[in-house]
């Protein structure tokens, strides 16, 4: 079964990292394999963890991170692992794309426009604190990939959708303080934030705060937001 629908595959062993949330509602973190690989998905074998079909999953090929939705599973006949058939998530970088034929990395899809997406996303780590203020207990992490309009933050245990939560950062000396949104929600893997209270103003200036620090900015793959 193809993971990838039409795009162009390759037959290779990649030792991957995976974590999410398994169907038995446990997060597992485990390593395993990608096997006929393409830029756009692969079959993930060797999970210890049953999931099923529409799970997100993070995976890690050295040091590259992307997060993949689960498209078809199946048991291994009496090994007790599992293989899934996964597609990245949309504006998800391929992780294992250096280890692809050239023919095949060709068929990268170019970015698709999006009238919604005004700032550049940076996939630098950003440290943040996030006040669930039902709770008031902070939250302190790094956001993964991050613009002046949201982040997406790697979490076990993401909470609710639409959940508000109080926002602060610093820009240089400047204590910048915020509501956010819960906006999209990965079992297991991590949860989108919208900057929600940030003003257009303060977005724009820590957009350009975001564009000095990441060094990679002109570099292939970045995408908008």
């Amino acid at each position: 079964m193809s993971a990838s629908g039409a795009a162009p595959r390759a037959t290779l062993d990649l030792r991957i990292r995976v974590w999410g949330m398994g169907a038995d509602n446990q997060p597992f973190h485990q390593n395993a394999n990608a096997q006929n690989v393409s830029v756009t998905g692969a079959c993930i074998c060797g999970l210890e963890r049953e999931l099923k079909v529409g799970d997100v999953i993070g995976v890690q090929y050295e040091t590259k991170k992307a997060r993949c939705k689960v498209v078809w599973v199946m048991e291994a006949a009496g090994l007790k692992k599992v293989q899934v058939g996964v597609q990245l998530v949309a504006d998800q970088e391929c992780p294992w794309l250096s280890q692809l034929p050239a023919e095949i990395r060709s068929n990268l899809p170019a970015p698709t426009p999006d009238n919604r997406r005004r700032s550049l996303r940076h996939r630098i780590s950003f440290p943040l604190e996030f006040r669930d203020e039902r709770v008031n207990t902070p939250m302190r992490v790094n956001a993964t990939d991050i613009s002046g309009n949201g982040c997406y933050v790697e979490t076990a245990m993401p909470l609710p959708i639409s959940t508000v939560l109080r926002l602060e950062f610093w820009i240089e000396q400047e204590r910048i303080s915020s509501s956010a949104t819960v906006r999209t929600r990965d079992p297991g893997v991590g949860m989108g934030i919208e900057f929600t209270g940030l003003p257009d103003e303060s977005k724009k200036r820590f957009q350009a705060y975001l564009d000095q620090q990441d060094p990679g900015i002109s570099g292939p793959g970045q995408k908008a937001e």
